[in-house]
């Protein structure tokens, strides 16, 4: 029998805190009340809010160089679904997961789903791979998938990209995430304009099989592993890709996929506008695509996105309906603790720019007034509403303190004794 964390262990954590957190609740709400804010209106907010864990988060990332296993990590989808489940148990804001495949192939779909289910589960975008070679591939990807020189090559990515489709509709997931690798290394070395046709190309024979209710998301990404030029490097091709594609084809925003310093909240403003903002993958990065913790590293520029989503929504932006995800490495942590804190950083974010005096802003904007227009966005972001979070888990049946409890269950020690190490976990960066 394996083994999980029992509900009854979260009500006892949660009374020794008990106290703590009403003192902390009403001390905010008085607070907030000071500035027309009633806490339980964000508190609603933060029980609705919900971002999905890739399924290869829980298992341990690496560099370009070595990648050093963790103990108890996940040996396949199984697994990983057991460890989807804590991190959504305990935060009680992750309530999906995100496949990707081949790495999470199985041979029973409607299976998986029902077993996703058993772990109050269910499957967000689901994302294809043809960044790497699986075993038994006929054509290599090395030189490019969906953009490669080779007809051939192309329409394996494609094969594969509609066999994502297929599983994700057993799924009952509504979206498919693509991203590619391909690009040039050198001058020279590919046709610019030539590529990115092949890419559209071999994109609209996916796009045309998507289910009626489906969107496909592209991703783009400046850099790495094509270092002279990817062929969706900005948010500029994805968007004139999804331009040329069609309403079901949109643009998805990784945090860490841009040129150093870019306004990366002006990019989801310009998205949000051109109704063609897919969603995010969520992460941090200090020097260029780190898929470092969420919030670990530029707390502020995570709110000030979430300033730009929350202005849309509150405002009813046409066609604004973004999907959330995290994606990160997880090098020299344990997996499942950076999830929860970085999904709790996410929903932090969240809750924070939904604190801004929208119509007071508007008119400090309109006024020019530019220091009391910045001080209006600061204050929200220097609030600190860490006890709504904990209620808004509390009230669901989560944790108060979910990395504490977690470390107390002996979760890891647990999973360690159960999983005998393997070799070639499907883990990695993304």
């Amino acid at each position: 029998m394996t083994f999980a964390i029992a509900p009854d262990v979260i009500e006892s954590g949660n009374e020794r805190h008990r106290g703590a957190l009403a003192e902390d609740y009403d001390a905010l709400g008085r607070q907030l009340a000071r500035r027309g804010i009633a806490i339980e209106g964000m508190t609603t907010r933060a029980m609705d809010f919900a971002v999905a864990v890739p399924t290869w988060g829980v298992g341990t990332g690496g560099t370009r160089f070595a990648r050093f296993p963790g103990p108890g990590e996940p040996r396949n989808i199984h697994d990983k679904l057991e460890d989807c489940g804590v991190i959504q148990q305990l935060t009680r804001v992750t309530p999906t997961v995100s496949p990707h495949f081949p790495w999470d192939r199985v041979k029973d779909y409607n299976a998986l789903r029902q077993e996703a289910a058993s772990h109050a589960l269910g499957f967000d975008a689901v994302n294809s791979n043809t960044f790497q070679d699986q075993r038994g591939q006929r054509l290599s990807y090395k030189f490019g998938s969906l953009a490669h020189a080779d007809r051939a090559t192309r329409m394996q990515a494609v094969e594969h990209n509609l066999e994502c489709i297929e599983i994700g509709r057993q799924l009952g997931s509504t979206a498919l995430t693509v991203w590619i690798a391909d690009g040039s290394n050198f001058p020279g070395q590919s046709n610019l304009t030539r590529v990115f046709d092949s890419y559209l190309e071999s994109l609209r024979l996916i796009y045309d099989a998507l289910p009626k209710d489906w969107m496909v998301f592209l991703e783009h990404k400046l850099y790495e592993p094509a270092f002279y030029s990817t062929v969706i490097s900005d948010w500029g091709s994805s968007l004139m890709a999804a331009l040329e594609l069609g309403p079901k084809a949109r643009c998805l925003v990784d945090l860490g996929h841009h040129a150093p310093n870019t306004n990366i909240e002006q990019i989801v403003a310009r998205l949000i506008r051109a109704r063609k903002l897919a969603g995010f993958h969520f992460n941090d990065s200090k020097y260029g695509d780190d898929d470092l913790d969420s919030g670990s590293v530029d707390p502020f520029r995570l709110f000030l996105v979430f300033n730009e989503l929350v202005d849309a929504e509150l405002r009813r932006a046409e066609g604004f309906a973004p999907a959330y995800m995290i994606d990160q490495s997880h090098n020299v942590t344990d997996p499942i603790e950076s999830l929860m804190a970085s999904a709790m950083e996410i929903q932090r974010a969240f809750v924070q720019a939904s604190l801004v005096d929208r119509e007071l802003l508007q008119v400090v904007q309109d006024g020019n007034d530019v220091l009391l227009a910045h001080r209006l966005v600061k204050q929200a972001f220097i609030t600190d509403v860490s006890p709504i979070l904990s209620e808004a888990r509390r009230r669901k049946g989560g944790a108060i303190d979910p990395i504490g409890l977690y470390r107390a269950s002996g979760y890891r020690g647990h999973k360690t004794r159960e999983r005998p190490p393997v070799e070639g976990t499907s883990a990695g960066i993304v």
